[in-house]
């Protein structure tokens, strides 16, 4: 199942990103695609928010990932700067996939055979204005296609 969304500025972006926080459970895999600057790190704001996450999301680039607390732990990575998905075995990625925790993952085309099977993936692209952004959800699993239904909701 595919859906697709257009937000018209960042707080709509930050707003569909809450939705999909609040439905989302423990063991939740989200892969956030998109160039430099597409709003991925917006997006996932709008997740911690879902979460009941209050302190700020930043991105991560120079740590991997970033461990938030909430409702649900959120483990935010980017994966930008990372040349070698076997750097991913160093800081235990496995405990962070399958843990009580959702992971957010940016630039998780550097995930190489480590890209998990089910998985929730969104695609952010620039829309035709500024700060337009055409969402597309993608789902690999019965998990995440059920989560797709919900948000339609």
């Amino acid at each position: 199942m595919k859906k697709t969304y257009i937000c018209k500025n960042r707080d709509e972006t930050i707003a569909l990103g809450e939705k999909l926080g609040r439905l989302l459970r423990s063991g939740d895999i989200i892969l956030l695609y998109g160039e430099l600057g597409s709003g991925k790190t917006v997006f996932t704001k709008g997740i911690a928010k879902g979460l009941e996450i209050n302190e700020p999301i930043t991105s991560p680039t120079f740590t991997l990932v970033n461990e938030h607390r909430g409702r649900i732990p959120l483990y935010h990575f980017d994966l930008y700067r990372l040349d070698d998905y076997t750097a991913l075995y160093d800081i235990g990625y496995e405990e962070y996939f399958y843990d009580e925790g959702v992971c957010a993952i940016e630039w998780p085309e550097r995930l190489g055979p480590l890209l998990p099977k089910e998985r929730l993936e969104v695609i952010i692209q620039k829309g035709e204005k500024e700060d337009e952004r055409v969402i597309l959800f993608k789902d690999f699993g019965r998990r995440y296609e059920e989560l797709l239904k919900e948000m339609g909701q």
